[in-house]
């Protein structure tokens, strides 16, 4: 688990690429602004059917070798990018780049769903979303160094890191002997007699539900990360300091992992399935949220930030927790790809709702709205729970 996890953030260092795309076509290979957005644009649309085709290959093929696929194959479309002479050739390069950008997130969700048991969850995805968070703070810093070089470097750079993580995940990390690799076998069902089988991920409304409150915690999250540079010159400050307060978080989000443990998390007798925990965090989220609404000063941000942090990290690791509990046997990988399928529509329509917010309403409008929409997730909980603690649905299966 804490070479999976150490594989990931390696991985997540050299993360930094499409951060710079844009720029490396236009500078470089004289590409204008519209067609560098469509360039963009089109790898961002591959990485839908990337993320799902992953979660097939992980529960059929296993997790390993999807993440090991994952991995080089994006080693190897970075470098057909660094190397390209023409804006096709880039084109081209961005396309195989996104086919195979989240083939290992479903696989490297599941194996930790795997490799722990179910009380162990919350905490190996807060720890796994933390090293990610740190590791993004690293991968700012070290794209500022190296992008003053050449930005195909940060290309190279990134593939360099691909190619590390593969070889650690390859010969460090093992899947469970038995399990989770498995097609999804038929169970008995005792009402009628008749052998069924588990619906597929998009027919089981557990699911359905959990992926539209996940979409909408998703965009308020990618909404924090586009406005903050806004609001912070819409309030005199450098955009700059956008780095502070995201270092702040990533850290606050590794200092809270022991509040992963807390009882009140839990319930009184220590278990629960997540629910009060989701709760409470997006209670905790938007009290952070509406902090960053009012706040004018870099130290206000960064109090606000550590608020916020810690119900990001409640959020991230129960909601993969109960996602995976829901899964039948042997189609975790396809409901976790499923599941992650809200970051990649968050990612689409974040831009608008920030953009427009701050349009017509400044910062305090879009502050406001996310905390908002967090308050409105917190009260959905309870029949969330509900909805998610019905039995498995079942179909029969034909003889």
């Amino acid at each position: 688990m804490r070479t999976l996890v150490l594989a990931r953030a390696v991985n997540r260092v050299g993360a930094f690429t499409l951060s710079f795309l844009s720029v490396l076509l236009v500078d470089d290979l004289g590409a204008t602004l519209p067609q560098a957005g469509w360039v963009v644009t089109a790898f961002g649309l591959a990485t839908i059917p990337s993320r799902l085709l992953g979660g097939r290959l992980a529960d059929r093929w296993g997790r390993v070798p999807t993440i090991v696929l994952g991995l080089v194959g994006c080693a190897a479309a970075q470098l057909w990018i660094a190397a390209s002479a023409t804006l096709t050739s880039a084109l081209l390069g961005a396309i195989g780049l996104g086919l195979v950008f989240e083939l290992y997130e479903p696989p490297s969700q599941a194996l930790v769903a795997d490799l722990t048991t179910e009380a162990q969850r919350p905490r190996a995805y807060g720890l796994l979303t933390a090293a990610l968070a740190v590791a993004g703070a690293v991968a700012g810093l070290l794209a500022l160094a190296i992008g003053t070089l050449d930005l195909r470097w940060l290309l190279v750079t990134d593939a360099v890191t691909c190619l590390g993580a593969a070889v650690l995940v390859l010969l460090l990390v093992h899947e469970p002997a038995s399990g989770p690799t498995s097609r999804p076998s038929e169970t008995s069902s005792e009402d009628d007699g008749r052998r069924t089988t588990p619906v597929s991920a998009w027919r089981d409304r557990r699911l359905l539900a959990m992926l539209a409150a996940g979409t909408l915690f998703a965009l308020a999250y990618v909404c924090v990360i586009l406005g903050l540079p806004l609001t912070l010159v819409a309030r005199g400050l450098p955009p700059e300091h956008a780095g502070v307060v995201l270092t702040v978080s990533a850290v606050t989000m590794v200092a809270a992992q022991p509040l992963l443990r807390l009882r009140v998390l839990h319930g009184s007798g220590g278990g629960g399935d997540g629910f009060r925990a989701l709760t409470i965090g997006y209670v905790v989220l938007a009290a952070g949220l509406a902090s960053a609404a009012v706040a004018t000063h870099l130290a206000a941000f960064c109090a606000a930030a550590v608020v916020w942090s810690v119900g990001d990290l409640l959020l991230m690791g129960h909601a993969w927790t109960i996602v995976s509990r829901l899964a039948p046997p042997g189609s975790r990988g396809a409901y976790l790809a499923a599941y992650g399928l809200s970051w990649g529509v968050a990612t689409v329509v974040a831009p608008l709702v920030t953009t427009g917010l701050l349009a017509h309403g400044g910062p305090g409008a879009l502050w406001s709205a996310v905390a908002g929409l967090s308050l409105c997730l917190a009260a959905g909980q309870p029949a969330l729970a509900r909805l998610c603690r019905a039995p498995v649905p079942t179909l029969p299966v034909s003889d």
